[in-house]
């Protein structure tokens, strides 16, 4: 009843009153009397208590389990929690419509729900099951070289000219679609010291149908699949100083890794600040990179990108955005509301190890410290709040070599630097989202595929572990699917 009553209210607030609802201003307050009145003392006083750390995990490891609450929640936030998922997970569609609370998809848009690329929270597939890309793979594009200095402040990149910042493979009423992408794949095989074999997949991208013609010839074709979603305002909440300590630019310790924070254009608060989030941690906020998400896959206007994402050259693209009502597509409340529900996700905690496997965790945990893995995917942190966390990740820029460069820089970060992706429930991707795909395009198709294709900085690491026997592989890959 309070979430349907809530999502009436955003709806009123959030549109222009009509003159009937002009009549009664006291009805509507009243409303909100008693609204306000009905939080229990209870939850007043749990508010200001202090948190038990144990409210922001999980033991729920089930394939649901990137999509349960933290328990602190009160009954308030409980509902702002459902009504951010519902404005997460249900489609959006073309407007005008009567669902107004949901129209505004397009005129272009990859995909109608978020869901799309974050299934179950969890991380996107590379490829359907009838072998298709899947939608949770993107395409971006940008200049491999840029001097429009106002672009690379704002956007980090330079878009292409008729296309923009992504290909957009749908389009409503009169607007055409920009393209349909493809991918193949080219295997490779190796073998590990022990003369058993592996097998690598190396993805090539095609655009069939370009409907507005070629690309710039100076355009990186760049491929993003969806991440999980899991402790992103655990992240957030690690503070600055906690991340830039690992912060080694020029390898002054002369361990190969060198580790670089990249600081983005935030729009909310119109300035440069540290990134955290993306694949090449170019979003600063979870907001930040909800609301991006919004724009650039599903064409929602929002108040931290308030223009549609046509380009200049295409005509019908912004023909059909004047169409439109005038107002955000995703407006503050909302974009509010999905916020708060992406940042209050719990964290599955590590899983229990039976006994017979309790010496290969133990050796496995063991060979993560020794091949220096520990390095880039730090353990743990604690939040300015005081919790404990192990996300395994430093959150910092490393050039991983040519084998995954894809010529696409952002803001601070090259062609070939990435942020260290968290591994914590990296074990539970397979369940969550049906299949298990990893690193930025999914080419990765286990744990040990991942590691195979590190290059750069972590090359060494890789040659240790290509040196260790089939069961010493196994207890490491035991250990990772743990935490």
């Amino acid at each position: 009843m309070a979430l349907a009553f809530q999502h009436q209210m955003l709806q009123i607030l959030e549109r222009p009153l009509s003159n009937s609802m002009k009549t009664f201003p006291f009805a509507l307050l009243t409303l909100f009397l008693i609204t306000a009145c009905s939080e229990k003392p209870s939850e007043q006083a749990q508010s200001k208590e202090k948190i038990s750390p144990h409210s922001f995990f999980t033991s729920n490891h089930s394939r649901n389990a990137f999509s349960v609450p933290m328990k602190h929640l009160n009954n308030a936030e409980e509902d702002l929690f459902i009504l951010g998922k519902s404005f997460f997970s249900i489609p959006w569609v073309e407007s005008p419509a009567s669902t107004t609370a949901r129209d505004g998809l397009g005129p272009l848009f990859s995909a109608n729900t978020c869901k799309h690329c974050h299934p179950r929270n969890g991380a996107g597939l590379a490829l359907t099951q009838n072998n298709e890309m899947s939608r949770s793979l993107l395409l971006r594009f940008s200049h491999k070289t840029s001097t429009n200095q106002m672009l690379l402040n704002k956007n980090g990149f330079e878009p292409d000219s008729m296309y923009g910042s992504q290909l957009s493979q749908n389009g409503n009423h009169n607007v055409p679609a920009e393209g349909i992408p493809n991918v193949r794949y080219t295997e490779i095989i190796g073998h590990y010291a022990d003369g058993e074999s592996y097998l690598l997949r190396k993805p090539t991208y095609v655009i069939n149908n370009l409907n507005y013609g070629a690309l710039d010839s100076q355009t990186v074709v760049a491929p993003r699949i969806g991440s999980a979603l899991i402790g992103l305002g655990l992240l957030e909440n690690i503070s600055e100083k906690d991340i830039l300590k690992y912060q080694d630019i020029k390898d002054t310790n002369n361990d190969g890794i060198s580790g670089k924070a990249n600081y983005a254009f935030d729009p909310e608060s119109n300035r440069t600040k540290l990134g955290r989030f993306t694949w090449k941690a170019s979003a600063t906020s979870v907001k930040h990179q909800s609301a991006a998400a919004a724009h650039n896959d599903m064409g929602l206007s929002n108040p931290l990108f308030p223009l549609h994402n046509c380009s200049e050259k295409q005509l019908a693209c912004l023909k059909e955005a004047q169409n439109e009502e005038q107002t955000f597509d995703l407006p503050q409340k909302r974009l509010d509301a999905i916020t708060f529900y992406l940042s209050h996700l719990a964290i599955p905690k590590p899983r229990e190890v039976i006994q017979e496997n309790v010496q290969s965790y133990k050796k496995g945990k063991s060979l993560f410290t020794a091949l220096n893995c520990i390095s880039c995917h730090v353990a743990d942190y604690t939040t300015v709040k005081a919790v404990t966390i192990s996300p395994y990740s430093d959150l910092l820029l490393h050039d991983m070599g040519e084998g995954l460069a894809d010529g696409r820089s952002e803001f601070l970060a090259n062609g070939s630097e990435w942020r260290t992706a968290p591994l914590w429930g990296i074990g539970l991707y397979q369940r969550v989202s049906g299949e298990a795909n990893f690193l930025h395009d999914g080419r990765a198709r286990s744990i040990e595929e991942a590691i195979l294709w590190h290059g750069g900085e972590a090359q060494k690491s890789k040659e240790q572990f290509m040196q260790l026997s089939k069961k010493e592989r196994q207890s490491l890959r035991l250990f990772l699917e743990t935490i």
